[in-house]
C-alpha cells in the first residue's frame, strides 16, 4: 500500500511540475510577442544580410545620421540594428541596400532566438527619394 501512495504522490507531483512548465511557456509566448513600441526610422540602410549558423535570420544596420564634426576630427554616426521575420520585406531592403530608407518597426519585450538578434522587427520599408 506504501509503494501505491509514494506513486500517487510522485503522479501528481508530476502532474503539477509539468502544468507549472506549459503555463509559463504559454506566458512566456504572450509576453515574448507583446509589441512594446512601433514606429518609423530613417537613415542610410549600410548592410543587410541573411546569417546564422542554424536558424538563418535577416539583419540589418540603419546610419540614422549623427553629429556633426568639428573640423578635423571624425564625426559620430548612430547605428540602428534591426531585423526582419517576412521574407517579401527582405527582398525589398536587399534592393534598397546603400540608399535612404524609412522603416516601419515593431519593438518586443523579448524575442526568441530563431526570430532574430535584436528586438526591433521592420515590417514595411519605403525609399526616400533624395
Amino acid at each position: 500500500m506504501d509503494n501505491n501512495k509514494a506513486a500517487s504522490i510522485l503522479k501528481k507531483g508530476f502532474i503539477i511540475v509539468f502544468g507549472l512548465l506549459l503555463l509559463a511557456g504559454i506566458l512566456y509566448y504572450f509576453i515574448a510577442g507583446y509589441t512594446y513600441s512601433e514606429g518609423n526610422r530613417a537613415g542610410l540602410l549600410i548592410k543587410f544580410s541573411r546569417k546564422g549558423y542554424i536558424f538563418k535570420t535577416y539583419e540589418g544596420e540603419l546610419n540614422l545620421g549623427g553629429l556633426q564634426p568639428a573640423p578635423n576630427t571624425v564625426g559620430v554616426n548612430m547605428i540602428w540594428k534591426f531585423s526582419v521575420r517576412d521574407k517579401a520585406v527582405a527582398e525589398k531592403l536587399m534592393k534598397y541596400e546603400g540608399k535612404y530608407v524609412s522603416l516601419h518597426y515593431k519593438e518586443v519585450i523579448k524575442n526568441f532566438f530563431w526570430q532574430g538578434e535584436t528586438r526591433y522587427f521592420v515590417d514595411d520599408v519605403e525609399e526616400i527619394k533624395r
